[in-house]
C-alpha cells in the first residue's frame, strides 16, 4: 500500500521514492537499539503491546486521509516516521519474546514464527492488490483491525521479565549503558558479530534496493499497477513460505551460518536476474526464487542471534540484530533512488545484486560463519 500510494497515486520521482522509503526506515536507525534496551528493563512483551496498540493511530489517520482525498508526499512522510518509529520498538521486543515461548529447539521456533509472518503477509499483500478497485480506505481499516488484533494477541504472551526497581530519572542513563552493554556483547561473539556485520549489507543491497527498485520497474518498465505491486509481493512471499515449510518439516540444519550465506549468494543472483529486463512473468518467477532463498537467511540469521544471546541481553542482542539490516535499510534507499534517477531501477538493482553477491565472498572466506 506505502509503495503504491506514493510510486502509483502520487507519481513521484525515483529520489521522491528513496527518500519516502528512508522516512519509513530511518526511525529503525534511530531508536531499535532503544527499543531493544527498553524491552529488557520494562518487559518485551509490556513494549511490544504498548507501541503496537500506538500504531493503530496514524494507520486511521491515514484511512481519514484518504476518505477526505488530501493524500500528499508531506502526509506520506509524516505517516512513514510515525509507523516506522513504533515499528524500532515493536520489532526487537517481539523477537525477544520468542526464547520465552520456544519449546525446545529453538531453530524450530524461529522457522514457525517465519512461517506464520509470511503466510498472514501473503493475505495482506492479496488484500492490497484490490486497492485500484476499491480504494485504499477500507483496505487501511482491515489493516487498523489486525494490528489492534496484533496488540491484543502480544498481550496475551506471559510476562517473563520483571520491570527493574530503578528511578525514573536514571532511565535515560540506564537506557545509554544498556545500549553499549549490548553492543559489546555483539561485538565480542564471532557468530553474533558476523550476522550483524553482513546484515548490514543486506540493509543496503537487498531491502534498499528491493523498496525502491521494484516499485519503480512495475511502473516504468511494466506499465503495472496496484495489483501488479500486490503480486510480485505475494509471490516473493510465497517464495519464503515454501522454503520455511520445508525448514519445518526437515531435519534441523547442522550449519546455520554456512546455510545463511549460501542463501544470500543464491539470492543476489536472483535478485540481479530480476533487473535485466526479463518478460514480467519471468520477473515474478525469479523474485519467487530470491523469496526462498530469504526464507533460508532471515531463519538461520535469528537462529544464531537467539542461540548466543545471553538472557538478561536478549532484547538489546535482538535490537542490534534488527538495528543491522532495518538501521541500514535507509542507505540503501537513498543510495539505489539516486542511482535508479541516473542509471535507471534496472542497473540500480543488478549493481546492488553484485555488490552483495561480492560481499558473500568475502564473508566466506574471512569470517567464521561458513564454519557454523
Amino acid at each position: 500500500m506505502f509503495a503504491w500510494l506514493v510510486t502509483i497515486v502520487l507519481q513521484e520521482s525515483p529520489v521522491m521514492v528513496g527518500v519516502a522509503q528512508t522516512a519509513l526506515l530511518l526511525p529503525a536507525m534511530l531508536f531499535m537499539l532503544v527499543g531493544g534496551s527498553l524491552s529488557d528493563r520494562f518487559g518485551a512483551r509490556r513494549v511490544a503491546v504498548v507501541a503496537q496498540s500506538l500504531a493503530v493511530i496514524p494507520i486511521l489517520m491515514l484511512a481519514s486521509i484518504l476518505f477526505l482525498e488530501k493524500l500528499s508526499f508531506n502526509l506520506m512522510l509524516v505517516y512513514a516516521v510515525c509507523i516506522g518509529t513504533l515499528q524500532a520498538f515493536v520489532t526487537p521486543s517481539r523477537d525477544a519474546i520468542l526464547n520465552s515461548v520456544a519449546r525446545g529447539d529453538i531453530q524450530r521456533t524461529v522457522v514457525k514464527f517465519t512461517l506464520v509472518q509470511f503466510l498472514t503477509q501473503i493475505c495482506g499483500f492479496s488484500l492490497a492488490g484490490f486497492a485500484q478497485r476499491i480504494g485504499g480506505v477500507p483496505i487501511v481499516l482491515v489493516q487498523a483491525c489486525i494490528i489492534a488484533l496484533g496488540a491484543w494477541s502480544l498481550s496475551r504472551v506471559p510476562q517473563v521479565h520483571r520491570r527493574q526497581e530503578q528511578d525514573s530519572v536514571s532511565i535515560g542513563r540506564d537506557v545509554a549503558t544498556s545500549i553499549v552493554d549490548g553492543c559489546k556483547t555483539v561485538l565480542k561473539n564471532p557468530a553474533m558479530r558476523a550476522v550483524v556485520l553482513q546484515n548490514l549489507c543486506v540493509g543496503v543491497c537487498f531491502m534498499g534496493s528491493y523498496m525502491v527498485t521494484i516499485p519503480l520497474l512495475i511502473r516504468d518498465v511494466y506499465m503495472g499497477s496496484s495489483a501488479d505491486i500486490a503480486l510480485v509481493n505475494l509471490i516473493n512471499s510465497m517464495g519464503l513460505v515454501f522454503t520455511i515449510f520445508m525448514l519445518l518439516v526437515s531435519r534441523r540444519l547442522r550449519r546455520p551460518g554456512r546455510a545463511l550465506l549460501m542463501a544470500h549468494g543464491i539470492g543476489a543472483l536472483f535478485l540481479g536476474a530480476a533487473g535485466t529486463g526479463v518478460s514480467f512473468l519471468f520477473f515474478a518467477v525469479l523474485l519467487f526464487g530470491w523469496g526462498t532463498c530469504g526464507g533460508v537467511a532471515m531463519s538461520m540469521a535469528r537462529t544464531v542471534m537467539l542461540e548466543h544471546a545471553p538472557e538478561g541481553l536478549r532484547g538489546r542482542v535482538m535490537g542490534f540484530y534488527s538495528f543491522s539490516f532495518m538501521g541500514s535499510g535507509p542507505i540503501g534507499a537513498m543510495l539505489w533512488g539516486v542511482v535508479s534517477s541516473g542509471l535507471g531501477p534496472k542497473t540500480a538493482l543488478m549493481m546492488a545484486a553484485s555488490l552483495m553477491f561480492l560481499v558473500v565472498v568475502s564473508f566466506s572466506v574471512r569470517s567464521r560463519l561458513w564454519r557454523m
